[in-house]
């Protein structure tokens, strides 16, 4: 069977199936050696994936941007939360919406790292919940996972950038005055470690001159302890004028999730080897069916394997969006093993 037909194919596969195998069919029909994604793994508890990290080899923690909620999962399938934190509290939501819209990770040792938005809400009305920096510490038993509050969390970020005259031509104050899927707003959604020990921030929004921005944080554990923000020199990275919607480090290189600043278009994966060279699209894979926003890393057996979550808080749970379920026993994400 040629390749046209294998895609035809697989396009009458995905229309029965739905879009839970959408992406399995679409690999199907890719040649072999292509990237590509894996059937998807349904976990329970709650819909909008927004950031991941694994901890040890058999569990993973999430963030979902609709609650303040942590939640450990183990990587079977079906599964629902093993154990959850909320941050509510050490957070000091306040608002009448009081989701912080927790949306990057990037662990260093045994600490994670945690950035919200820093935007507005998607009304395009102030909501300081979202301007929060924090870490939590995990602890890998034999069998359990636990996490810890540590430091305080940092809200003072926007006033940071303000104050760094080099960040004046992006504009980034003005943006955070505009919803943050709108032109020209302001919504950082990556967050990932560098070599040199600092993180680098990813801004999903705004695109200054169609690139996407990306700005390292020089001492995250600083922050956290109560310190201003030490910030490097911001990165231009052509990414097809798409923005940041996820990114990691791995193997001396990123993996980097682009997508549209507002809320459709497509999705692309980049490997960047870091400043001063130019991004490289990582050809077969595809995201359709797929809101991919939470990326984290595997290695079994030396293989390149990724897991990437989708955030579906608007897919379809019979006739409702599955953000809109009461029951955490309906409410459902997906995850996929992504190889190349």
């Amino acid at each position: 069977m040629n390749r046209q037909s294998n895609q035809h194919v697989a396009r009458g596969l995905a229309a029965g199936l739905g879009l839970a195998t959408l992406a399995l069919a679409l690999a199907w029909a890719r040649p072999t050696g292509a990237a590509q994604l894996s059937p998807a793994v349904i976990y329970y508890g709650m819909c909008d994936a927004s950031a991941a990290v694994a901890a040890g080899t058999n569990f993973f923690v999430v963030a979902n941007d609709e609650d303040n909620i942590l939640r450990i999962y183990r990587r079977h399938p079906g599964a629902m939360p093993a154990v959850t934190l909320d941050l509510s509290r050490f957070l000091s939501v306040k608002g009448k919406s009081p989701e912080t819209d927790i949306e990057g990770a990037a662990q260093v040792g045994n600490r994670i790292y945690w950035i919200t938005s820093h935007g507005r809400n998607a009304r395009g009305k102030d909501s300081p919940d979202r301007h929060r920096f924090f870490a939590t510490d995990v602890v890998v038993g034999r069998d359990q996972v636990q996490l810890v509050l540590a430091g305080r969390p940092y809200t003072h970020l926007l006033l940071d950038f303000a104050l760094d005259a080099r960040l004046r031509r992006f504009e980034l104050i003005p943006a955070s005055r505009v919803a943050p899927k709108a032109h020209g707003g302001l919504n950082i959604e990556g967050l990932t470690t560098m070599p040199d020990g600092a993180l680098l921030m990813g801004f999903r929004n705004p695109v200054p001159g169609g690139k996407a921005l990306l700005l390292p944080l020089l001492n995250p554990g600083g922050l956290i302890a109560g310190e201003s923000a030490r910030l490097g020199d911001a990165i231009e990275l052509d990414l097809g004028g798409l923005g940041v919607r996820s990114i990691g480090f791995e193997n001396n290189r990123y993996l980097i999730i682009a997508g549209p600043t507002g809320g459709k278009g497509e999705f692309r994966l980049y490997e960047w080897p870091g400043p001063g060279a130019a991004p490289k699209v990582i050809a077969g894979v595809n995201f359709a069916g797929v809101n991919p926003e939470g990326l984290t890393f595997e290695a079994p057996d030396g293989r390149r394997e990724y897991f990437v979550l989708s955030d579906d808080g608007t897919l379809k749970v019979g006739t409702e969006d599955c953000k809109r379920l009461k029951d955490p026993g309906q409410r459902r994400f997906r995850g996929y093993t992504l190889s190349f």
